[in-house]
């Protein structure tokens, strides 16, 4: 037997009808193949929360004040947050990482300096970073993987945290797919009636503006240096055979590059909930992915990734701990 039949016949012979645990089953498969055991572990589980802010801002695109972003970031370290809260509740340990925040964090903050500028430029007018900018910010999530996977980790779900970045995932998501901006363009933090359709001018402007040759380039003129690091920590975590936990519109935006530049990154991710942003539900479709959850979510920062993860631990224990139908002595009625 191939090691796909061994681990499909464990998960089919224990004592319940064939496939009724469901997406269970689909998920326990997925980290057994990852993992390539029958017996799989989930081992200190961390969120890595990228930060930075966005010069596009300066258009109008976002109703909340750029201020935000550092605040929300000394609050999640702080423990205020939603991701802080949910972290500690999952067993999740908690890491804000400032890759391009437009404020100097003092030295006692507990929010990590890893920053390569204060921010994007506007995108309007010149692309958002420098090549070099953007390969730096790659290397900062990166090397937040290698450290995690070094202290033993295999679990890494990525958030982040900064005002107006729906506009850099909405245009990743439209010069990816060619889907026009109007039909996956959303609300982000609450921009509606005419803010919404200013946004949406100033996104297809932008849109024109650029015409990338490489996934590289289209993150360079219209991404995020927080995306540009998720980015990078997911192809770092795909090469060092982790299981990868996305999350909403922002986070997976930086997937759906990834998966321009390693389409098998998708064996190790497993998607964790679909958010009322449109652009969110384009990117799964694109992607041919299933999430685990549709909440009415739209918050970000990780926190559709860390409510699934109870999901994928009783994925994980029932194929690990639940008996078979021999161990049990229990009459299999499907061989």
């Amino acid at each position: 037997m191939t090691f796909e039949e061994i681990l499909q016949e464990r998960i089919d012979s224990r004592t319940k009808p064939k496939g009724s645990l469901g997406q269970l089953e689909r998920i326990a498969y997925q980290i057994g193949m990852i993992q390539h055991t029958v017996t799989p572990q989930l081992v200190d589980p961390v969120l890595l929360v990228m930060a930075a802010d966005h010069g596009i801002v300066a258009e109008g695109v976002s109703v909340c004040p750029p201020e935000i972003t550092w605040q929300q970031c000394i609050n999640f370290v702080s423990g205020g947050g939603a991701c802080s809260v949910l972290a500690r509740q999952n067993g999740f340990r908690l890491r804000v990482i400032d890759v391009g925040v437009d404020y100097d964090f003092p030295e006692y903050c507990r929010v990590e300096s890893a920053k390569v500028a204060h921010g994007t430029r506007n995108m309007l007018h010149e692309p958002a970073m420098t090549s070099e900018e953007c390969a730096q910010a790659m290397l900062v999530g990166a090397h937040c993987v290698t450290q995690e996977a070094e202290r033993g980790s295999n679990v890494v779900a990525f958030g982040e945290m900064g005002i107006g970045n729906t506009s850099p995932a909405t245009l990743i998501l439209h010069k990816v797919t060619g889907q026009p901006i109007s039909s996956i363009i959303g609300p982000g933090a609450g921009v509606r009636g005419e803010a919404l359709r200013h946004k949406q001018t100033i996104l297809e402007q932008v849109a024109a503006r650029y015409n990338p040759k490489s996934p590289m380039e289209l993150l360079t003129q219209m991404g995020g240096l927080e995306i540009a690091a998720i980015c990078g920590g997911v192809l770092e975590a795909y090469r060092r055979g982790m299981l990868i936990l996305a999350d909403g519109v922002i986070a997976t935006a930086a997937f759906v590059v990834a998966h321009e530049m390693e389409p098998r990154i998708l064996d190790n991710v497993l998607f964790c909930h679909t958010s009322e942003e449109r652009g969110h539900q384009a990117m799964l479709e694109y992607l041919g992915v299933e999430p685990i959850l549709s909440l009415g979510m739209r918050l970000g920062e990780g926190t559709g990734a860390l409510i699934a993860y109870p999901i994928i631990e009783s994925a994980v224990a029932f194929m690990r701990d639940m008996r078979g139908f021999e161990d049990a002595a229990v009459y299999r009625v499907d061989k």
